[in-house]
């Protein structure tokens, strides 16, 4: 029998404020009671930390200079195809409710269920789960695929009451600086979490309501980072790193995995769960059904990573690869400031920035933050395991060589065989063809 399949996407909330990834300033019991009930994979990753890129590499199964959506707010290449043509040609129903952020058309044919705003940057957003039951009873014979795109807790930070949090004792995490404004915006972030996990937990409701909890694979992923400095629009462990929870009863034992994967494996998986055979197809992606099923860890022995900062800022281009132990990034135009437009220049959302700012005249800590965002090495090499907010660069000691020189390599490897020019596609120019579907030639 056919497993059906639910898939919920949170809306850039970075995994490690999560309380099942050590998060220690928000309750989500909802999210906890998922984790409990299936396998939490500790190193999940998504291939870049913006939402239409992340979202057309886990729709797709391809790295994003494969299927062509390489900046935020682009287009995947003509003729690429995703989850609803893979799994339709398995009998399903696959729709989609909420949050899209793909295109073309007619490379994301979902069905739209309606009850979730589609909008992340609505103020006060629709959330309720009647379409959402309709879709899943509609047809208890035909397995269904339905992917909820939730949008918190995407700034702006509007929903949820903050102000039950003691913003002077919340625990910040070490790239921010510590002002009032900070606490301040944090609160607010942490409430629209909570509304995540209340929302989470009405969805899994209409599973059991519907008695299709026992039938139905669930994945809960928390997508990129947050809205603030050294998470979104960066390839940090903060950034790129995901939560990842998989819930399949009868087959799915609970635990955790230190098996590696990334958001190109789960189409392919899901084609393999769904009875296909992912092999005979061309993905960059690789099914983790052996981690699923048989508790294999032996899954990636890396992922990879890209950043390319157009439309978001002047160009700033990152390429980066991790064994799930180090992490080795590359800036590719070093002597460039980093700039983003959204955490650095919209106060309409964000009131901290200028703070970090003025504190950093005569805050050390402050100033150390602002110059690790705008001003960054050639290199930079970092043990996740001692160090997931990356806050120590061991490119340059001489005790990590060899696990520089290995990382560096692999990198290398990868950006050839990908056909990635690297620095020269992140121009405005080249955005602007993308999205209008001229896609650049990749070099192999």
């Amino acid at each position: 029998m056919k497993p059906n399949i639910l898939i919920m996407i949170a809306d850039d909330a970075t995994y490690n404020d999560l309380t099942l990834y050590g998060g220690q300033n928000v309750q989500t019991p909802n999210i906890d009671h998922l984790a409990q009930q299936g396998l939490v994979f500790n190193r999940a990753y998504l291939p870049v930390a913006m939402c239409n890129p992340c979202r057309t590499a886990l729709y797709t199964g391809l790295h994003p200079v494969r299927n062509g959506s390489c900046w935020n707010h682009s287009a995947a290449r003509p003729g690429t195809k995703s989850i609803p043509h893979y799994l339709g040609d398995l009998a399903y129903r696959v729709g989609l409710c909420g949050k899209k952020h793909v295109v073309p058309a007619e490379s994301f044919p979902f069905e739209n269920v309606p009850g979730i705003e589609p909008s992340c940057v609505h103020p006060d957003p629709e959330f309720n789960v009647e379409g959402i039951r309709e879709f899943i009873g509609r047809n208890t014979d035909e397995p269904f695929c339905l992917i909820t795109g939730l949008i918190e807790p995407h700034a702006p930070w509007t929903v949820g009451n903050p102000g039950h949090f003691d913003k002077d004792t919340l625990r910040l995490p070490p790239y921010m600086a510590d002002t009032p404004e900070t606490r301040e915006d944090y609160a607010m972030y942490l409430a629209e979490i909570e509304v995540l996990d209340q929302e989470i937990g009405e969805i899994l409701n209409v599973l059991d309501e519907t008695e299709q909890a026992d039938n139905t694979l669930v994945i809960f992923t928390s997508e990129q980072g947050s809205q603030f400095p050294g998470c979104k629009w960066t390839n940090w462990n903060t950034g790129i790193h995901t939560g990842f929870v998989v819930r399949w009863p009868g087959q799915v034992s609970p635990g955790r995995t230190d098996a590696i994967i990334q958001y190109e494996d789960v189409v392919p998986t899901l084609i393999q769960a769904a009875g296909g055979d992912p092999r005979a197809m061309d993905f960059d992606g690789v099914s983790f059904l052996p981690v699923l099923q048989d508790g294999s860890e032996d899954h990636r022995e890396y992922s990879y990573f890209v950043h390319n900062n157009i439309p978001e800022g002047p160009p700033y281009p990152i390429r980066s690869v991790t064994d799930g132990t180090y992490h080795y990034i590359r800036n590719l135009a070093p002597d460039a400031i980093y700039i983003e437009k959204h955490l650095m220049g919209q106060n309409k959302w964000h009131q901290y920035w200028p703070t970090w700012i003025v504190d950093s005249t005569f805050n050390e800590h402050a100033r150390m933050v602002v110059n690790r965002y705008m001003h960054r090495p050639a290199e930079q090499l970092y043990c996740m395991d001692d160090d997931p907010y990356e806050m120590t660069n061991l490119a340059d000691d001489p005790e990590y060589t060899k696990e520089k020189k290995l990382l560096s390599a692999e990198l290398d490897r990868w950006l050839k065989a990908q056909g990635d020019p690297g620095a020269a596609i992140d121009t405005e120019e080249q955005w602007q063809a993308a999205k209008e579907g001229q896609h650049f030639e990749r070099l192999v």
